[in-house]
């Protein structure tokens, strides 16, 4: 061993160095993947401007630029590393109008991109301060494209006046952290290994990279596992419900996420879910009511905000914390609007149209009467509880209109006097913002007339999260009515979507106390609230997740240079895939931590309507196909978290259906071919009848047996083995009606229990079964028909594996499907 050698071993056991990865780790960008980047060069380059549809396709086509350079670096060289000019040589230039010779062009405008996209890490920046204060040696190791040189100018633009002691970049040695970029630092600097630190996001290339090579790494994820999931979701579904728009640029949001959520880990489950779903949704919402203030500020109105209760609870309390305590807290529902605004029945009336079942105790409630008449129309029906459209039909001829107007002059005294007591100054406003999460405006148009009545000439504003906007048309001239996410950011389609299950969003906001009956002396009478202790419980860790991520991001935003809510119209489409992405994909987590919440009706009834039931939700898309059991009617009220409960495929296909993606020659169903059922009689005859089979999209077999009450049906004998010797039975389930029409048609599906179908000739575990023969039969009771028609449909997938092809038609010469056989439709 030489001189020389000795001494560069004894050197590099006395020197220690921490490294630091450059992107995602040292950098933060104001966008999460850099994907961002080259949407971002898309737009500086002036392409839009020719090009406007081809964001998309110009960020796919760098990435497969990039992607062939390494891989003929790979070939030619051994390794993949290449630097920015290397990459541009392959991208498809004439495509979008330009020639070769815009390659350093758009080299230059990603080094731009990078410049405005990227800003230091605040906790990164301590780390270094910190490691070099402790004698550490310091600098960075990055497996880039961007050389030393464009390096060096990046960080000091992020950070002026950062120095180091060393810096690599990957293409300027042709090896990365994965290879022998470490082997290079180490060799080169002197560096003991062993009392050195590396620092990256990066598993295989920072963390086994460095290990690999003696160096203690210290990872720093860009995300869990778990937000990186929902992270993908929301791009996912960001694409599918604004196509046209830019999916990549948030203006820091997603990033300011992130850092939020990298300090709440430890949290419980619901803290969780607060901080990093309902806390950003709740951020936005506050920022568009702040935007909605200040523009009437700015025209010199006297502005009041109100957040309606309930289930503005929550926004009222993150704009309370955002606004030294402002904004007051409105107990007004729809009911008692409503009936405050009645100058005819007509508003009473449209109320109790809604309502599924009504009882005396109910509407005396709501209207605060007992008229003798109404009393007994309910009388004539059984227990005494009536259709709400049924007294809705008949109420003009029980109530007179003074009636009317004198229960609505004492509702709308006591309501101004609590407004005047809740509302600082409520006499002076000109301006009264109401917040609610939406949606058509209801309230407000009935406060509407109460002022008009009233002769109280104080204009009102809607500030709503998600709005009907077809039900704006007739708010009243000087109001105004604007939703965050309104048909501009989605379309009509996805907004009944999403508002067919707000009842989650609508339990995560709302208060733990019952809803408003009345008012006395200037303040609110509730109702008791009948939901279980436990989800008040964790609907307060939920909201108390929230709070902590607004107040944190406002903490955060500044520090990281980022600003979310600089433009509203992209906020609000990313608020619509966070929001969208929970109440239409929930993960496991999710549907476990939430499953078991309950719904209160609201409309003066003690009902708890659940919100999963994918039982429902299964019984119904073997009764009826998938796109029926799409439209099913509450509850479950959260119907898509019930399709996502059976599989994360169902979720999406639901969400696919809602966003009028999912075509009905693909996943509806089609006949494939016909089979022979014996139906056994009570009298102990017994008959063969022809069915049709049909195939769905998903590959699944269905079969329905329409029966009569007059054929007196005991037991249906389905050949199973015939449709498949080996497969999972999904059930079999029985709709029924007056007739054929109405019972197919019927939402209302009741399955046969598993322990009253019988195999005969088959060996069965749980759904699975195998027949032993070709006489394999599934016996299904039928009962006592309580309707003139019932349908029951079975439904299966075989283990077989065949394509089963639908049966197409022909021609006139065709034979007609229900001569064909099962054999010659399978083969």
């Amino acid at each position: 061993m030489t001189i020389m050698t000795v001494d560069a071993t004894r050197r590099a056991q006395n020197v220690s160095a921490c490294s630091f990865d450059v992107f995602d780790t040292f950098l933060l960008r104001a966008c999460m993947t850099p994907d961002g980047v080259f949407e971002r060069v898309f737009q500086l380059s002036r392409i839009a401007e020719k090009f406007q549809n081809m964001s998309v396709s110009f960020v796919q086509h760098r990435i497969q630029a990039e992607a062939r350079a390494r891989k003929l670096a790979v070939e030619r060289c051994g390794a993949a590393e290449v630097h920015i000019a290397e990459i541009y040589k392959y991208f498809p230039f004439r495509l979008f109008g330009l020639t070769r010779d815009a390659l350093q062009d758009l080299a230059a405008f990603e080094f731009e991109a990078e410049l405005e996209l990227c800003r230091v890490n605040p906790e990164m920046i301590q780390q270094y301060n910190d490691m070099k204060r402790g004698g550490f040696r310091v600098g960075f190791i990055s497996d880039t494209y961007w050389n030393a040189a464009q390096l060096a100018r990046l960080l000091r633009a992020c950070s002026p006046g950062l120095t180091w002691d060393f810096l690599y970049a990957s293409c300027d040695h042709g090896s990365s952290k994965r290879e022998a970029l470490f082997k290079t630092y180490l060799a080169k600097q002197g560096i003991d290994a062993a009392s050195s630190f590396h620092i990256g996001d990066n598993h295989d290339a920072d963390i086994k990279g460095a290990r690999r090579h003696g160096i203690r790494p210290r990872y720093y994820p860009q995300a869990s596992a778990a937000l990186a999931s929902k992270l993908n979701r929301e791009t996912s579904l960001f694409e599918l419900l604004s196509p046209d728009q830019p999916s990549r640029l948030d203006h820091g949001g997603r990033t300011l996420r992130r850092a939020v959520a990298a300090q709440s880990a430890e949290h419980s489950p619901g803290f969780r879910l607060g901080i990093t779903v309902l806390g950003p949704v709740m951020a936005a919402f506050d920022a568009f009511i702040e935007a909605r203030r200040a523009a009437l500020a700015h025209e010199g109105a006297r502005v009041a905000v109100g957040f309606l209760g309930r289930d503005g609870f929550l926004p009222h309390r993150a704009w309370q914390a955002a606004h030294d305590g402002s904004g007051a807290y409105l107990e007004i529902n729809r009911r008692i609007s409503l009936v405050g605004s009645a100058d005819t029945l007509e508003p009473l009336c449209e109320l109790l149209r809604r309502v599924v079942r009504i009882d005396a105790a109910t509407f005396v409630d709501i209207v605060k009467v007992q008229p003798p008449a109404v009393m007994a129309f309910f009388a004539q029906f059984p227990d005494g509880i009536a259709s709400g459209r049924e007294l809705a039909d008949a109420l003009p001829d029980l109530m007179g209109a003074r009636e009317i107007t004198e229960i609505a002059a004492g509702v709308r005294a006591r309501l101004l006097a609590y407004l005047r007591a809740t509302i600082a100054d409520f006499d002076r406003c000109t301006d009264l913002i109401l917040v609610d999460l939406g949606y058509s405006a209801s309230v407000q148009k009935s406060l509407r007339r109460i002022f008009d009545l009233e002769g109280i000439r104080i204009r009102l504003h809607g500030a709503y999260l998600l709005t009907l906007d077809d039900a704006f048309d007739d708010i009243a001239d000087d109001d105004t009515a604007e939703g965050l996410i309104s048909d501009r950011v989605v379309t009509p389609h996805v907004k009944r979507m999403l508002i067919r299950n707000v009842a989650l969003l609508e339990q995560l906001c709302c208060s733990a106390e019952g809803s408003a009956r009345d008012y006395r002396d200037g303040k609110v009478l509730r109702e008791g609230d009948q939901r279980p202790a436990a989800q008040l419980a964790l609907t307060a860790e939920i909201q108390s997740g929230a709070l902590a991520y607004a107040a944190r991001a406002r903490e955060l935003a500044p520090r990281y240079a980022l600003q979310p809510y600089a433009d509203l119209a992209v906020a609000a489409r990313w608020t619509a895939a966070v929001l969208g992405r929970l109440l239409l994909l929930p993960d496991d987590d999710e549907l476990a931590l939430l499953g078991g919440f309950r719904h209160d009706v609201n409309l003066g009834t003690q009902a708890l309507a659940p919100l999963l039931d994918a039982g429902f939700v299964n019984d119904g898309v073997i009764a009826r196909g998938l796109a029926a059991a799409c439209t099913a009617p509450a509850p479950p009220m959260w119907l898509a978290g019930s399709f996502a409960a059976l599989s994360p495929s169902h979720g999406y296909l639901y969400t696919l259906f809602g966003a009028n993606r999912l075509p009905a020659d693909v996943f509806g169903e089609a006949p494939c071919g016909t089979l022979q059922v014996g139906l056994f009689r009570i009298d102990g005859q017994a008959s063969l009848e022809t069915v049709t089979v049909h195939r769905t999209g998903l590959g699944e077999l269905r079969v329905r047996i329409p029966l009569s009450r007059r054929m007196a049906v005991a037991t249906i004998a389905l050949p199973l083995a015939n449709l498949a010797r080996e497969g999972l039975l999904h059930g079999v389930v029985v709709q029924s009606g007056e007739s054929a029409a109405t019972a197919a048609e019927n939402s209302n599906v009741k399955a046969i229990a598993d322990g009253q179908l019988i195999y005969a000739g088959f060996e069965r575990s749980g759904r699975h079964f195998r027949a032993a023969g070709d006489d394999g039969m599934l016996l299904i009771p039928v009962g006592r028909l309580d309707d003139e028609v019932a349908i029951f449909t079975m439904a299966l997938t075989s283990h077989s594996h065949d394509r089963i092809l639908a049966l197409q038609d022909r021609g006139a010469d065709a034979a007609p499907a229900a001569t064909l056989s099962w054999r010659s439709a399978a083969r």
